[in-house]
């Protein structure tokens, strides 16, 4: 028929179950790479966070768009992780690799499981500012990291989370490779 428009939009299911995939392969690396730091064998968890990055990338249908801003949340996360670690309060004198790993792993979630979040930067930092000290305790709880003063350090996790969480939801507004036409 002229002048009937194709819409390019996925269906809902398709959706939900991208959101589904999104959540379930994040929490994959998340668990690999504190599981495997903690058994000294980071290389497993940095391979599968590797791997989600790039099933990320394959189901994006624009990729490309995504790119820059996996770069940048993982640059974000090399920049905080180096402070946090510079601070004393985590016993690691160098960022540890599978921590950036999980860096670019946790940007996968940005334009599809944390889409919600887009535009409600006080909820978004709220979130982050308690989620974050929770899943650094769950990974220390779990051997792969190591507090040297733990309620300094998780307040630090909280305020840079805080802080990084709204600007890389404003990034990938930018860099969304998951926009409809």
């Amino acid at each position: 028929m002229v002048g009937f428009a194709l819409s390019l939009r996925a269906p809902r299911h398709l959706k939900a179950a991208r959101l589904v995939l999104n959540v379930v392969v994040y929490q994959c690396a998340w668990f690999a790479c504190v599981l495997s730091a903690a058994a000294h064998r980071s290389y497993i968890g940095i391979a599968v966070a590797a791997a989600a990055v790039l099933l990320h990338l394959y189901v994006a249908p624009a990729p490309r768009r995504e790119l820059p801003l996996i770069g940048l949340a993982t640059l974000a996360g090399v920049g905080f992780e180096s402070l946090l670690a510079a601070s004393g309060w985590v016993q690691s004198p160098v960022l540890p690799v599978w921590m950036v790993a999980l860096w670019a792993a946790f940007a996968t979630t940005l334009n599809v499981s944390l889409r919600g979040l887009r535009h409600r930067y006080l909820l978004c930092a709220a979130i982050a500012a308690v989620g974050a000290p929770l899943a650094y305790e769950a990974g220390a709880a779990l051997g792969a990291v190591q507090w040297v003063e733990a309620t300094p350090a998780l307040l630090l996790v909280g305020a840079g989370w805080a802080l990084l969480l709204p600007l890389l939801m404003r990034a990938a507004q930018r860099f969304d490779g998951f926009a409809t036409p």
